[in-house]
């Protein structure tokens, strides 16, 4: 069983609302992100994800645990496909959350997010 890694992003902005986010890497090529994808959380995960999918371990990242996102949530999935393609990886999202879709589509770029 391989080890699991993970790290928490955190920041706190001007009204103290503390968003944080976690990039796990999971067994084999699967990795998961857990909690907000805001503008004070993706950059710490752009580096995260970017490396597992260079180094193989993110071909499927499961979206299962995303509470909450703004456009830099977008912004982040998409240069990840970015990455991946840079890369030669394969990249697929699984359990995208709707409002991650809804901003998806009013950007026209839904289709990029759901190609497996």
């Amino acid at each position: 069983m391989s080890k699991v890694h993970w790290r928490r992003s955190q920041r706190t902005l001007l009204n103290s609302t503390v968003h944080t986010a976690a990039f796990e890497v999971q067994e084999g090529e699967r990795s998961c992100v857990n909690g907000v994808l805001h503008f004070t959380t993706v950059t710490a995960l752009l580096s995260e994800g970017s490396e597992a999918i260079g180094n193989g371990r993110a071909a499927v990242i499961d979206l299962a645990g995303v509470k909450d996102s703004d456009s830099s949530g977008l912004a982040l999935l998409v240069e990840w496909l970015s990455i991946a393609r840079a890369s030669r990886r394969s990249l697929r999202y699984e359990n995208i959350p709707a409002q991650l879709h809804q901003l998806a589509r009013l950007s026209e770029v839904e289709e990029l997010l759901t190609v497996s």
